[in-house]
């Protein structure tokens, strides 16, 4: 090739004399080859991508998530329960050789393989078809990953005590309370808003006190005496005060 040929001078720089617009290939006259991935391909993944984000977006502002009470440490009897996209692996630390002492079996090693082998499947299965028939192994593996997981999430659900989970986890309505009554002033400075909290519905250590059904001679004997978690001498008022914090947490309903 002589030096310059197919060339033309502007300036001080060469450029070619033929110039071709940057138009991907169009690889549908070519069977068996691929589409261009830029803009082709990956503006197809882009659309599916905004269909879905739209369609779970949707779904997020027309089904707020649920929210439990307040988490309380000092319950033992909770049942915990994650959301369904972890189940299977919760379900697999209930089996006894993923849990107890072989817990990092089956919190890190069994995870980490099932994982792992997903990074290398592009480097296991390299060959060009596409068709499942003939990708025995890698379609092999998606079907057992699959059916683990399925099979996993369902018996997570189907031996989880729902009825139990919703007593535990529902959150306690609130009452129509007067902050500014005397009753919830002498709470406030005797110090039981910081345990019952602002609404009175509970807290992590301690019950509600709404919809108590206690009298307010209960209610005085138990501010005196305590109960539970509440050690005795919580209440150091006078004994009118005393009653009168009683008339107004005994009166708490949602009613």
């Amino acid at each position: 090739m002589h030096r310059g040929k197919g060339m033309k001078f502007v300036g001080d720089s060469r450029i070619s004399a033929n110039r071709k617009p940057n138009i991907p290939k169009d690889y549908s006259e070519y069977p068996g080859k691929t589409e261009a991935f830029w803009p082709n391909f990956l503006l197809k993944e882009w659309m599916v991508g905004a269909v879905f984000l739209v369609g779970y977006l949707c779904l997020t502002i027309a089904h707020p998530s649920p929210l439990e009470r307040i988490a309380d440490p000092t319950d033992t009897a909770y049942i915990p329960l994650p959301d369904w996209y972890f189940l299977f692996l919760y379900q697999l630390l209930k089996y006894t050789y993923a849990s107890g002492p072989y817990n990092a079996i089956g919190a890190l090693v069994i995870p980490g393989l099932a994982f792992g082998a997903l990074l290398l499947a592009p480097f296991l299965d390299r060959g060009p078809e596409r068709s499942p028939a003939k990708r025995p192994f890698a379609v092999g593996f998606m079907l057992l990953a699959i059916a683990g997981v399925f099979y996993l999430t369902w018996e997570s659900a189907a031996h989880h005590d729902w009825e139990a989970s919703k007593k535990q986890g529902a959150i306690v309505e609130g009452a129509d309370i007067d902050k500014e009554s005397d009753g919830y002033k002498l709470m406030d400075s005797s110090g039981c808003i910081s345990c019952h909290g602002a609404e009175l519905t509970g807290g992590a250590g301690a019950p509600s006190l709404i919809d108590t059904g206690l009298s307010p001679e209960e209610i005085s004997k138990i501010a005196v005496k305590g109960q539970g978690n509440m050690p005795a001498g919580m209440f150091k008022g006078t004994d009118e005060e005393l009653a009168t914090l009683a008339e107004f947490v005994s009166g708490l309903s949602t009613k």
